[in-house]
């Protein structure tokens, strides 16, 4: 691998470093950090990344929370082998220790899942950026990305089945997707995962969402819960808002309001 073919990118103000394709496949950026302020834990946990692409969700958890274990799991190999060159990193020597990469197929279920190395519940949290472009979109002529951006047909149903399966009991699920595929995801959910809470997340006030963060809760019963939006800009400029500032920097987790989560006590 030539230097010309990647760059190593920090995030958190320089606690981490992502090792990433330059000028192709997905590259990580503020998503992948407001995901990872879903995660809100004030003692050890286990956390997978699904889809974890280099790796720059998973080690913004693990930067952020001390005790955090983290798997990030990616099914191409290509990405995979980003993940580990990012764990290799010397910039990343104090995160390494209590972070995993499992190459494997998301979307595996039952034996082949567990063979692969996704066991039946031992996670307490499964966060997910999964593919977000619709097949109407225009695809890019860079596979590599194409194939990390593109939906499929029950895509979040298949990912949203297997966060279920290898989640604890009360673990909490945390995702990042396009406002229009709230229906979808709430659907995945279905029985699975209850207590829902929705994001919307808009560049400016006067702007239209253009993500949601979505958190819910294995086995709850509890209602749906539309959150006050969030606004990544104020009115001018290009500065981060205050709070989103600090999501993305690590410095805040962006906790849920609802019930907590039904785990035993440490």
């Amino acid at each position: 691998m030539t230097a010309s073919a990647y760059t190593i990118d920090a995030f958190h103000r320089g606690r981490f470093h992502i090792m990433q394709p330059k000028g192709g496949g997905h590259r990580s950026g503020v998503d992948a950090m407001l995901l990872a302020s879903l995660v809100a834990s004030d003692r050890p946990v286990t956390v997978a990344d699904l889809g974890s692409g280099a790796g720059a969700a998973g080690l913004a958890v693990a930067a952020r929370l001390a005790e955090a274990r983290v798997m990030l799991v990616e099914k191409s190999p290509l990405m995979a082998d980003y993940a580990r060159r990012t764990l290799a990193l010397l910039e990343n020597a104090s995160l390494a220790g209590r972070v995993e990469v499992l190459e494997a197929d998301v979307t595996l279920t039952g034996k082949p899942r567990i063979t692969a190395g996704l066991p039946d519940e031992i996670f307490d949290h499964v966060i997910m950026n999964p593919p977000f472009n619709d097949a109407a979109d225009r695809r890019t002529p860079d596979a590599l990305k194409a194939e990390a951006h593109a939906m499929t047909e029950g895509l979040f149903d298949g990912w949203v089945r297997t966060a279920g399966a290898i989640m604890k009991p009360g673990g909490q699920l945390s995702l990042i997707a396009r406002p229009q595929s709230i229906a979808e995801i709430i659907d995945a959910c279905g029985k699975r995962f209850g207590g829902l809470e929705i994001t919307a997340l808009h560049p400016r006030p006067d702007e239209s969402a253009t993500r949601i963060l979505v958190t819910a809760i294995k086995g709850s019963r509890a209602r749906l819960t539309l959150r006050a939006p969030l606004f990544v800009h104020g009115a001018d400029g290009h500065a981060f808002t205050p709070f989103v500032d600090d999501l993305n920097n690590g410095r805040a987790a962006y906790r849920r309001i609802g019930p907590k989560r039904n785990l035993p006590p440490a």
